[in-house]
């Protein structure tokens, strides 16, 4: 299966080509970048492709990121993947940020939880459990950090995602210490894809994972909003 994997959803704006027989990308790029994908996505897209030595027509499927991250990072990705995906008749999937941070060690089948945690702001993660099988401990959720921080009673973790320093620096003193605190600015390309090839494209669409509203709303609901009457 031939699957071009896109990310933009957070400080990355990254593009590969994973080859499932080969067992390996055969192309892929990836600027670090908290702006500007909207302007980056579409040439980065176009030197994997021509890297890859492969057409669009080729592609079996595309994966994109879907969040949580950033709300504009997320719809460029999102929008480019979409259009791809109709212009060359192809399925396109969608894999959260969280999962993609774990899949490299919930694919060693390791015994350890993993802690998937990106930062939030205002002292909150976006947070993610699993075991180390992948079952689900934790639901993806929006969490103050003092929350993300009691999956101590899960064991000794491995911390990933962009917050995964932030949780090491304030875990709890007599709780199993991390095993491992990998705080990439955003998930391995490599890992969008290979998720993405073994989901179903009806369970898992691509479609914005927010898990939060955005910090600002629309102008037309402000200006709805101003136009109603208000109650003493």
């Amino acid at each position: 299966m031939l699957i071009l994997a896109i990310d933009t959803a957070l400080d990355a704006c990254a593009a590969g080509v994973l080859d499932t027989e080969a067992g390996r990308m055969i192309a892929r790029e990836s600027l670090p970048m908290k702006r500007g994908h909207a302007e980056a996505l579409m040439p980065l897209i176009a030197r994997v492709i021509k890297e890859s030595g492969i057409g669009f027509a080729r592609l079996d499927r595309i994966a994109v990121t879907t969040g949580p991250g950033s709300f504009t990072g997320l719809r460029v990705g999102l929008s480019a993947a979409r259009g791809i995906a109709l212009a060359a008749d192809k399925p396109v999937v969608g894999v959260t940020t969280l999962a993609a941070y774990a899949a490299p060690i919930v694919n060693e089948g390791g015994e350890h939880p993993v802690v998937s945690a990106i930062d939030a702001r205002h002292d909150h993660v976006y947070l993610q459990v699993v075991a180390g099988n992948g079952s689900s401990l934790l639901w993806p959720r929006l969490a103050p950090i003092e929350e993300a921080l009691d999956a101590a009673r899960f064991g000794a973790p491995f911390l990933v995602g962009n917050a995964a320093q932030i949780l090491r620096q304030r875990w709890p003193p007599d709780a199993p210490a991390p095993l491992q605190a990998d705080a990439q600015a955003a998930p391995d390309v490599a890992w969008v894809g290979w998720l993405g090839a073994a989901v179903s494209p009806d369970a898992a669409p691509a479609r914005p994972y927010y898990l939060r509203a955005p910090d600002a709303k629309p102008k037309k609901d402000m200006l709805r909003q101003a136009a109603q009457p208000s109650v003493p």
